[in-house]
C-alpha cells in the first residue's frame, strides 16, 4: 500500500512537473494495443501497418518534404478560413444580441442556412468557383461562421441588463457600453464559439481536401488509397488528430479558461 501510495505520489509530481505526460499517458495502452494486433499478424500488414511502418512512413515523406508541404496548405486554407469566419461572425453576432430589429431579421435566415450543411454547398461551388482555394476557403468560412455567431449572441445575450443601465446612468455612450460591459460580458461565450468553430473547420477542410484537394492532408489520404497505401492513410488520421489534440488542448482550452475567469460574469 505505501508503495502505491508513494508511486503515485510520485507521477502526480511528474505530472505537476511536466503536464505534457498526462496527455502522452492516456495513448501508451492504445499504442500497445496496436503493436500486438499488428505484430500478431491477425490482419494482412498491407491493410494493417504497425506503428513501426507509421513512423518510417512520417520520416520518409517529411524528409522528401511531402508531409510539411500538404500540412503547411491545409494550416493557411483554415487560417485563412477561419478568419474571415470570425471578423465576419463577431460583429454579425453581437448586431443580432443587441439589436431586436436585427434578431428578427437575421435569426431565422440563420437557422435556415445553419441546417444545410457545408459538404451540400460544394457541387455549386464546384460549378461556381471549381477546384481551387475559393471553393475550399468558402466551406471553411460557412462552417466557422455559425459556431461564432451562436455563441456570440448567447454571450450578448447573457450579460445582465442592470450592467448596461448602470453604465448608461454613470453617463456612459452607447458605444462605451458596448466596448466595456457588452464585449467583456460576452468575450468567454465568443472565445468559446471559436473553439467550436475551429473544430468544425478543421473536419469540414479535411473533406474538402478529400472530395476537391490537390493538396493538403486530406489530399494525401484519398491519394494514397487510390494507391492502396493504407499506412499513409493511418499517418495523416495520427497527424489529423494529435494536430487538433495540440491546438486545441494546449492553445484553445487554456485562453477559453483565462477568458471565462478574467471576463466570465460569474456570481456566487
Amino acid at each position: 500500500m505505501n508503495l502505491i501510495l508513494k508511486g503515485w505520489s510520485a507521477y502526480t509530481r511528474m505530472i505537476a512537473r511536466w503536464p505534457g505526460i498526462a496527455a502522452i499517458i492516456p495513448f501508451i495502452p492504445v499504442v500497445l494495443l496496436w503493436t500486438v494486433v499488428s505484430e500478431a499478424g491477425v490482419f494482412p500488414r498491407a491493410f494493417f501497418p504497425g506503428p513501426g511502418d507509421v513512423a518510417r512512413s512520417f520520416v520518409s515523406l517529411t524528409y522528401k518534404g511531402i508531409l510539411p508541404d500538404y500540412l503547411q496548405d491545409s494550416l493557411i486554407r483554415l487560417i485563412t478560413g477561419a478568419s474571415v469566419g470570425m471578423v465576419l461572425g463577431i460583429p454579425l453576432g453581437i448586431l443580432i444580441g443587441t439589436s431586436r430589429w436585427a434578431h428578427r431579421i437575421c435569426w431565422p435566415v440563420l437557422l435556415f442556412f445553419q441546417a444545410i450543411g457545408d459538404i451540400a454547398w460544394l457541387p455549386i461551388l464546384l460549378i461556381w468557383f471549381g477546384f481551387g482555394l475559393t471553393t475550399m476557403t468558402f466551406v471553411i468560412v460557412y462552417t466557422v461562421l455559425f459556431p461564432v455567431v451562436l455563441n456570440t449572441v448567447l454571450g450578448v445575450e447573457s450579460v445582465p441588463r442592470d450592467l448596461a443601465r448602470a453604465a448608461r446612468s454613470l453617463g456612459a455612450s452607447p458605444v462605451r457600453v458596448l466596448w466595456e460591459v457588452t464585449l467583456p460580458g460576452a468575450l468567454p461565450n465568443i472565445i468559446t464559439g471559436l473553439r467550436n468553430g475551429l473544430g468544425y473547420g478543421w473536419r469540414a477542410l479535411i473533406a474538402v481536401e478529400i472530395i476537391v484537394g490537390t493538396s493538403g492532408i486530406g489530399f494525401m489520404m484519398f491519394d494514397a488509397r487510390r494507391a492502396g497505401s493504407t499506412v499513409e492513410i493511418i499517418l495523416g488520421m495520427i497527424i489529423l488528430g494529435l494536430l487538433w489534440y495540440i491546438v486545441d488542448a494546449w492553445i484553445l482550452a487554456p485562453i477559453e479558461r483565462a477568458t471565462g475567469k478574467r471576463w466570465g460574469l460569474v456570481t456566487s
